[in-house]
């Protein structure tokens, strides 16, 4: 008698190579939309060239597909490699095509080092919805799938020929449409980090790669000799350094945005900063950049995050150094050094759902500046204006510009109603760094104290179709690399032989960048050291009587 329950059929055994190359096509057809169109722009459809053009890339994505696969998915790794695969590509197109991001090995870094709390605000029904249409039957066939036997001879035999075909494949089309192709590359790098899942797979294993050779070598000190050039004060001096999250330069108030986005900062004697270049366009680069001596002008990923930062030698100068969290981590910058989160401190009232509000921050600011001595820096790394979940990062009394976008997912929203929770998150940075300017304020008969205010790297708000941040520094907008720098000090720090604020202001009406930061500390602080160059000090000259103080002695 047959069962009344036969086993749920399954697919005829295939061999690996099969299984190969059927990802690679159904990749190829299925999350290369955005490569292709990149790729083909400014082409005609109307000749037959493109055509040609477009059926060699193809051809030649589906050999690179197959080579990578072929090089990494042996044995019992196979179905395992590729599920992980088919969920990431389907995951990576969809963010790709929402926001127009590209899945660089910066951005895969980010994605890595993602926290939990991000990692929710970034799932939406949307995203759901793509998985399952892109990834859920590819899984599904997998699963019914059998991988056929086969000896380690008869398997090395057929490795061999398809990674040789896969060879002989690219090498024909880079011979059919190399100098299209060499140019497309020359012009436009970038290009290649739409290429899904090979972007995917060279960013993992660049990433991958990196960390580890840097986590076998001790990061290298900046200056072992570095020390306070100036007998200690008798009053305290805190230097406040706060780094802001996604705030952009053309939507903040001070820099002559037509909305008032700082009305607080507006009140107080602050020193805003119009032109200000980040270092990079996300947290991962600009972080470590902006603690780094060189910074974007002669930018060096390895050198960067192989050396220790200005906190680091601060600290080796004799100087206080805490690092207070309310984001992903200091990235590097204050490892091994004095630091807490405000998720950790918890504030009444200032955190949900494993976030909390910028004004935690602040927590036990006064006790802090009661008990100071000597020379401090506190760096305070905000949450800021962190994307998409832009109206989560302020209270309800800071919703003044309606319509605000209330998703996650920022396809569900109107640009007018994207830009009203991005000002609101502007207005509530706003009302934290004046908080922190009246706490400094209120204990400046003590204490001498100094706040530099600057963001990380901006945010794309939907302008030529691009959201959040994260592009290739080449071809970032302006909206992602222009952000704002604020600067307040008490009197005390602008006492006679000290400061001279009519000359940081005039400074300050020049352009500058992120790796003004690194020397404009040190020069603020009476730091001597080989690695300081006065030229990238905003401070310098403006220090009447030690304007050449900090200068290092020529051999």
């Amino acid at each position: 008698m047959s069962s009344l329950n036969p086993a749920s059929p399954r697919l005829r055994p295939i061999a690996v190579e099969h299984l190969i190359v059927l990802a690679s096509l159904y990749w190829v057809l299925s999350a290369n939309s955005l490569f292709f169109e990149a790729a083909l722009q400014g082409r005609h459809w109307s000749e037959g060239a493109t055509w040609g053009f477009l059926g060699a890339l193809a051809l030649g994505l589906f050999g690179l597909h197959v080579l990578l696969l072929a090089l990494v998915a042996w044995g019992r790794a196979v179905k395992p490699l590729l599920s992980l695969l088919v969920l990431a590509t389907a995951a990576g197109s969809w963010f790709m095509q929402s926001y127009g991001v590209y899945l660089d090995p910066t951005m895969v870094r980010n994605v890595l080092r993602t926290d939990v709390a991000e990692a929710r605000e970034l799932w939406s029904g949307a995203l759901l919805v793509h998985l399952l249409l892109y990834a859920g039957l590819p899984l599904l066939l997998l699963h019914k799938v059998q991988i056929a036997p086969q000896g380690w001879r008869r398997a090395l035999l057929r490795r061999a020929v398809l990674i040789g075909g896969a060879v002989l494949l690219l090498l024909a089309v880079l011979m059919a449409i190399f100098q299209p192709l060499a140019s497309l590359m020359r012009n436009h790098r970038e290009v290649r980090y739409l290429a899904t899942p090979a972007n995917l797979l060279w960013s993992a294993g660049s990433v991958l790669a990196h960390e580890s050779r840097g986590s076998l070598q001790p990061r290298l000190p900046l200056d072992p000799e570095a020390r306070l050039a100036a007998a200690p004060a008798a009053r305290p001096r805190v230097l406040v350094l706060v780094v802001g999250e996604t705030a952009r330069a053309a939507n903040w108030g001070l820099s002559g945005y037509a909305r008032q986005t700082t009305p607080e900062l507006a009140r107080l004697p602050v020193l805003n900063v119009d032109t200000v270049t980040s270092c990079g366009t996300n947290t991962e680069v600009s972080v470590p950049c902006l603690f780094a001596p060189l910074g974007r002008r002669d930018y060096d990923e390895t050198r960067i995050r192989g050396s220790e930062s200005l906190l680091h030698l601060l600290a080796q100068a004799g100087v206080a150094v805490h690092w207070r969290d309310n984001q992903s981590g200091c990235k590097g910058v204050c490892d091994g050094l004095p630091q807490d989160s405000v998720a950790a401190l918890n504030p009444p009232g200032l955190c949900a759902e494993g976030r909390c509000l910028d004004e935690g921050l602040l927590t036990g600011l006064d006790a802090r500046l009661a008990q100071a001595t000597g020379t401090q820096v506190w760096v305070l790394h905000m949450l800021g204006n962190h994307g998409p979940s832009y109206f989560r990062r302020y209270p309800s009394a800071y919703a003044r510009f309606q319509p605000a976008c209330q998703s996650d997912d920022l396809r569900l929203c109107s640009r007018e109603e994207i830009v009203n929770a991005y000002d609101n998150a502007l207005l509530y940075t706003d009302h934290v760094l004046a908080s922190l300017i009246g706490t400094l304020q209120a204990h400046a008969g003590r204490v001498d104290s100094f706040m530099l205010y600057v963001s990380d790297h901006g945010e794309s708000l939907g302008e030529k179709g691009l959201y959040l941040h994260g592009m290739p520094y080449a071809i970032a907008p302006d909206e992602q690399t222009r952000v704002p720098m604020t600067l307040w000090w008490s009197q005390g720090w602008a006492a006679p032989g000290g400061l001279d604020p009519a000359c940081l202001r005039q400074r300050a009406a020049t352009p500058a960048q992120h790796d003004h930061v690194f020397h404009t500390v040190l020069g603020l602080l009476d730091v001597q050291s080989k690695v300081y160059e006065p030229a990238w000090d905003l401070g310098a000259g403006c220090h009447s009587q030690r304007a050449t103080a900090l200068v290092p002695a020529q051999p």
